[in-house]
């Protein structure tokens, strides 16, 4: 198995109004992202992850049961099962977030990972889940309507290329999870996300590198572009990159454009810098356990 993968990112932009039917975004953007998919597989990329939630809008600016019609069983969804068929015939491993339905009416945000020959590996749920205002209409990110926390922890996915943990969009304000992804054998996380410029901007290219150096990991993180209506919550800033473990960026997309960014993980340079930077061995975990509990 050769060090050095090639990683593909996608963002892009949500084509339908907020209006109209779940099963027209649906269809839409699967095709959008079907043929970006493919795209990015034809430059070479071996692992590509979409972004957050990527069959629709960003809904969760809204409280609306409409979109509860969106979520899907993993893996026994339709599009979970479209994403493997695509996998198996690209022979890549795709990182897929979707709006899971577990039982008659549970539901998580969820993203599905689907190794090189098509096989399910498994799923990680969301954890943190925002519920902030922003602006002054109305708007925000009212997650807690329509997702429970994870349940399934920090698993780590062994695919054919690299050993893949996932962080999802808000759970990047938390270190404590991306610790842990390291802990369990990451070699690159993703983080499919969905954030607008006037909240956490200033935020996107200094925590994620962060996570990266302090867990010797590379960092795949995915933002979607434009502004989406009837809503209009703000820009979606793109700028999705790759990260390498010292923090530098290794490709960035751009701030307005559906786009595909291709970028090369070395895992050399993991076993490098872990070996520089000795994190893991010189812990104090036994010093930690007051963050385990709850504090006023």
């Amino acid at each position: 198995m050769s060090n050095v993968v090639k990683i593909g990112l996608i963002q892009a932009s949500n084509e339908a109004d907020g209006n109209e039917s779940v099963s027209v975004h649906k269809e839409q953007a699967i095709e959008k992202h079907i043929r970006l998919v493919k795209e990015a597989a034809e430059k070479g990329a071996q692992m590509i992850c979409l972004q957050e939630i990527f069959y629709g809008p960003y809904f969760c600016t809204e409280q609306n049961s409409k979109w509860y019609d969106a979520a899907e069983e993993i893996p026994n969804g339709p599009t979970t099962s479209r994403f493997q068929a695509l996998a198996r015939e690209l022979g890549t491993v795709i990182v897929l977030p979707i709006y899971e339905r577990e039982g008659i009416a549970t539901y998580y945000n969820t993203a599905a990972v689907i190794d090189a020959d098509g096989s399910y590996l498994g799923k990680y749920r969301k954890h943190h889940i925002p519920q902030v205002n922003v602006g002054h209409e109305g708007n925000g990110f009212w997650e807690k309507y329509y997702f429970k926390p994870g349940n399934l922890g920090y698993p780590v996915f062994d695919t054919a290329f690299a050993k893949v943990g996932v962080y999802i969009c808000y759970d990047r304000h938390f270190p404590e999870g991306a610790r842990l992804l390291g802990l369990n054998g990451a070699e690159i996380v993703f983080n499919p996300s969905a954030t607008v410029a006037g909240l956490s901007e200033y935020l996107w290219k200094l925590e994620q590198p962060a996570h990266a150096v302090a867990n010797g990991y590379y960092v795949g993180a995915i933002n979607r572009v434009g502004t989406e209506g009837p809503w209009n919550l703000g820009e979606f800033y793109g700028q999705s990159y790759l990260c390498d473990p010292r923090g530098s960026f290794v490709a960035m997309g751009s701030r307005d454009q559906d786009e595909v960014v291709i970028g090369e993980m070395n895992k050399e340079l993991i076993r490098e810098v872990r070996n520089t930077w000795q994190f893991f061995r010189d812990r104090r975990p036994e010093t930690y356990q007051e963050m385990t509990t709850l504090l006023p």
